[in-house]
């Protein structure tokens, strides 16, 4: 149940899209809307809608500075509850061998 944010986050090519450009940046820097839009071909609105969902589920921050918003993955992601979501699977399927 606490991974279901972040699957559902994950599952989408789009989103997948932008966390790729995330990932080949510096976490402390970060990148702007635009920037992503450059990278994905997206919309601008279509960024703002998926980067939104990203940060509901934990795994990308924001950053503010004056008025511009930097977006960045989270080092201590949700993401890690995939984690022990897959070890819990291998230890419940190693009972049944």
């Amino acid at each position: 149940m606490n991974c279901q944010k972040v699957l559902l986050a994950i599952g989408d090519e789009t989103r997948q899209s932008i966390l790729l450009v995330l990932m080949g940046t510096d976490c402390q820097t970060g990148l702007r809307v635009g920037e992503i839009t450059e990278q994905t071909h997206l919309s601008r609105p279509a960024v703002s809608h998926h980067l939104k969902i990203l940060r509901d589920a934990g795994i990308i921050l924001m950053r503010k500075e004056g008025t511009k918003n930097f977006y960045y993955i989270d080092i201590r992601t949700k993401l890690s509850l995939l984690k022990t979501l897959i070890l819990d699977i291998e230890t419940l399927l190693k009972q049944y061998e």
